[in-house]
């Protein structure tokens, strides 16, 4: 009985459950690993790594792909099936990310 409760305690404790739990914009980011590396920091030099780039300026940049003032094959599609609040948690994750070494 002792041991089923202390299971019990220790699945309900008080955030032990969501300290795993990614935030929403690591989530989403997870999205733009095949192409711009894991925690967006691209390797080589044919896309622009997304790792500790101002907020503002990733924000600006996925609004512009969705709605098409800045276009790319790609990019271009994929910002059209996100919400203003995804870009919103995409741009600061990446912003918070370590910017990769040169």
């Amino acid at each position: 009985m002792f041991k089923r409760m202390l299971i019990i305690a220790l699945i309900t404790a008080p955030g032990l459950a969501r300290a795993a739990e990614p935030s929403p914009g690591a989530r989403l980011a997870a999205t733009c690993a095949a192409c711009h590396g894991t925690a967006g920091a691209t390797q080589g030099s044919t896309l622009p790594p997304l790792a500790g780039q101002p907020r503002q300026t990733l924000s600006a940049a996925l609004h512009a792909f969705k709605t098409g003032k800045r276009e790319a094959t790609i990019m271009t599609q994929l910002a059209k099936g996100y919400t203003d609040e995804q870009i919103e948690q995409l741009a600061a994750y990446f912003a918070a990310q370590k910017e990769p070494a040169k």
